[in-house]
């Protein structure tokens, strides 16, 4: 039987020892593109485990373009045909809005601010193994989700800095956030812990933060989340290679706004300082490694969390791109 997708190339993949980075899948034939979304999800279903499952392991991420894949309804009934379980957005850190079913607003901080890189959810315990994007509007200039390898970073930054990974390894990483009590809209961090714990209660949401692993320290408008002594690589099992599973760059050059110093905001997990010339170089190898495709509308991007840290380059607006995490 003919296949509904046919890989295809862009300018913006890179090649990561051998291998396209990230795959993309195209209609195989026009009248995929002018079909319903129901055939689509019907492909996804059928073609799901010879097919797409094996691009987003070898490649870590799968851009799916120009299918019949419209709105935020027609993305979550997508997300769904994939088959993964849902994973409440519990302890994240980006202010999101609930649209549909289980896709949320992608973080929603102002336009002129980059996200830098990250795994999603890294900061805690119980993170997401697959992630996906869409494009519900495309963005009128930037706004790119750049993608990179993790394993890469690794091996990269294991040469350049032995030591300092060494220190890592042994350590691991403390990350600090100060919450206030309501969302700021503001700030890239600025998720308030009502919505970070999903609770208007301190001791549920002290409940929550112990089932994270993560210590609170309230103060008269707002709390200090502590989380760590926690791994800053780990061993992705399935691909039996290290990674670099963090979100440290992330949190030392970003994680700022009118509460949080982002100097203070990652440490080693002894409480020494992170040598500050180590995360700028950390930050240009990441960016000299990414690939960023250009947004289009319907563009589904499917991450393998285990493979890949995300960003999010700063835009012109409109620009409306949704998530969904899986377990």
């Amino acid at each position: 039987m003919a296949s509904y997708f046919q890989e295809a190339r862009l300018p913006q993949q890179r090649v990561v020892e051998g291998v396209a980075f990230p795959a993309v899948l195209v209609p195989s034939a026009p009248s995929v593109a002018t079909g319903g979304v129901e055939e689509f999800l019907a492909a996804v279903r059928s073609e799901r485990a010879s097919r797409l499952e094996p691009l987003v392991r070898g490649a870590g991420a799968l851009l799916l373009r120009g299918f019949p894949v419209r709105t935020a309804a027609d993305f979550d009934r997508a997300v769904d045909a994939f088959g993964y379980e849902e994973l409440p957005y519990v302890g994240g850190a980006a202010p999101r809005t609930n649209v549909v079913g289980r896709v949320f607003t992608a973080n929603e901080s102002p336009p002129d601010q980059k996200i830098p890189f990250h795994h999603e959810m890294a900061q805690v315990p119980t993170f997401p193994s697959k992630l996906f994007f869409f494009c519900e509007v495309e963005p009128k200039s930037g706004g790119e989700t750049p993608i990179v390898l993790s394993h890469y970073v690794y091996k990269r930054m294991k040469e350049k800095f032995p030591e300092f990974v060494e220190k890592l390894e042994k350590d691991g990483l403390i990350y600090t956030r100060v919450l206030g009590e309501g969302d700021d809209p503001s700030s890239p961090i600025g998720r308030g812990w009502q919505s970070t714990f999903l609770t208007k209660d301190k001791a549920v949401a002290e409940e929550r933060a112990a089932k994270l692993g993560m210590k609170l320290e309230w103060s008269d408008d707002g709390v200090k989340t502590i989380m760590g002594p926690i791994p800053a690589v780990k061993w992705d099992e399935s691909r039996g290679r290290m990674i670099w599973f963090n979100s440290m760059v992330a949190a030392y050059t970003g994680w700022k706004d009118a509460r949080n110093d982002p100097v203070k905001a990652v440490t080693f997990g002894d409480g020494s300082p992170l040598p500050a010339d180590v995360i700028a170089e950390c930050g240009r190898i990441l960016e000299e490694e990414c690939a960023a495709v250009p947004w289009q509308h319907g563009d589904i991007l499917l991450i393998d969390n285990w493979a890949v840290l995300h960003s999010r380059r700063s835009f012109e607006p409109p620009r409306r791109i949704l998530a969904s995490l899986c377990k």
